[in-house]
C-alpha cells in the first residue's frame, strides 16, 4: 500500500521523536504472548487519536487509511487506564517549563471551571445543569501553571470532570486534593469569585494557600486578570480541538484522557517551533 498523504495533526519526525521514547518502553513492558509485535505503527495510532481530538468525529468515521477504529480505541483506553497518555503529557510539559528556564514542578497553579454541553449518548447519571451557565453537561476542573500548561499526573493532577451541577467548591476541594497528593511543590493556587470560603479552608488543610482574585467593581464586561488569564485562555485552546467542544465521553475519564492528548498536542508544537493548523484560511 503506498504511503498515504499528511493530515495537518499528524506528527512531524522532530514531535514523534518526542514521544516515541514513551511508546517503545510501553511496547516493551507490555510483550504480547504469542511475540507479536503488533500490526499497526504506534506512530499512526497516534496520529489517528490527535485527528480524531482536532476533527471530533467519531470512531468509526475516523479515515481508512489509518489503523482500524478497533485498533485506535484499544490503545485510547488502555493509555488511558494505565495512565501513558498522561505520562507523556507531564514529560512534555516538563520540557516545556524546562526550556522556559524553570523547575518542572510549579509552586502556584491557577484554578478554574468551565461547563459544557454533553452529548446525547452520555450517560445521565454522569451529568446535570449549570444553572448560572444554563448548561446542561459537565463541568471540567482545571489546574495550570503561570505558563498557562496543564498540571498532569506524577506531578499535580489537574483535570477533574464532574457533573455541571456540581458547585465549584466541590470541584476546587477535589482539585486541591490532587495537587497535594501528587506533588509537595505547589504552595499557593489562585481561584476566582465563584471559589468560597470553603475551598480556602481546604487549602489551608491540605498546605495550599488559597487566594481569591476578586474583580475590580469599576470594570464591566470581560476584563483579563493578572495571572488568572492563563486557564481562561487554557479552555480557549480546548474549543480548537472539537472533541472537548462537547463532551462525548461517557466516562468522565475518558473526557481527562481527551485533555492530555490536546494539550500534549499544543506543548509538541511550542517544543518544535510549529505553527497551530487552523480551520480557516486568511
Amino acid at each position: 500500500m503506498s504511503e498515504r498523504k499528511p493530515y495537518k495533526t499528524d506528527l512531524s519526525d522532530e514531535q514523534w521523536a518526542l514521544v516515541e521514547p514513551v511508546i517503545t518502553a510501553w511496547k516493551a513492558a507490555h510483550p504480547s504472548v504469542s511475540g507479536h509485535q503488533g500490526r499497526y505503527a504506534m506512530r499512526e495510532i497516534v496520529n489517528a487519536l490527535l485527528y480524531q481530538g482536532r476533527s471530533g468525529c467519531q470512531w468509526d468515521l475516523l479515515p481508512h487509511d489509518f489503523p482500524p477504529p478497533g485498533a485506535v480505541k484499544y490503545y485510547f483506553y488502555i493509555w488511558r487506564d494505565d495512565g501513558t497518555d498522561q505520562t507523556i503529557h507531564d514529560l512534555l510539559r516538563w520540557q516545556v517549563r524546562e526550556q522556559m528556564g524553570r523547575k518542572a514542578d510549579p509552586s502556584l497553579v491557577v484554578l478554574d471551571t468551565q461547563s459544557v454541553h454533553a452529548a446525547a449518548g452520555v450517560p445521565a447519571g454522569s451529568t446535570g445543569r449549570d444553572a448560572a451557565k444554563k448548561v446542561s453537561g459537565r463541568k471540567r476542573g482545571l489546574a495550570v501553571d503561570v505558563l498557562g500548561l496543564v498540571i498532569a499526573v506524577i506531578a499535580v493532577i489537574a483535570v477533574v470532570v464532574a457533573a455541571a451541577s456540581a458547585h465549584d467548591n466541590a470541584v476546587g476541594i477535589a482539585l486541591l486534593d490532587k495537587v497535594a497528593a501528587d506533588t509537595d511543590a505547589v504552595e499557593k493556587a489562585l481561584v476566582d469569585q465563584g471559589f468560597k470560603d470553603a475551598v480556602v479552608a481546604h487549602g489551608e488543610k491540605v498546605g495550599i494557600a488559597v487566594e481569591v482574585v476578586e474583580r475590580n467593581p469599576a470594570q464591566s464586561g470581560f476584563v483579563p486578570q493578572a495571572k488568572r488569564w492563563v486557564v481562561e485562555r487554557a479552555f480557549g485552546i480546548f474549543v480548537l480541538s472539537r472533541r472537548l467542544v462537547r463532551d462525548y465521553e461517557h466516562r468522565p475519564c475518558s473526557s481527562e484522557s481527551r485533555v492530555y492528548w490536546a494539550m500534549s498536542a499544543v506543548i509538541l508544537r511550542r517544543l518544535t517551533g510549529a505553527a497551530m493548523p487552523a480551520w480557516r484560511t486568511a
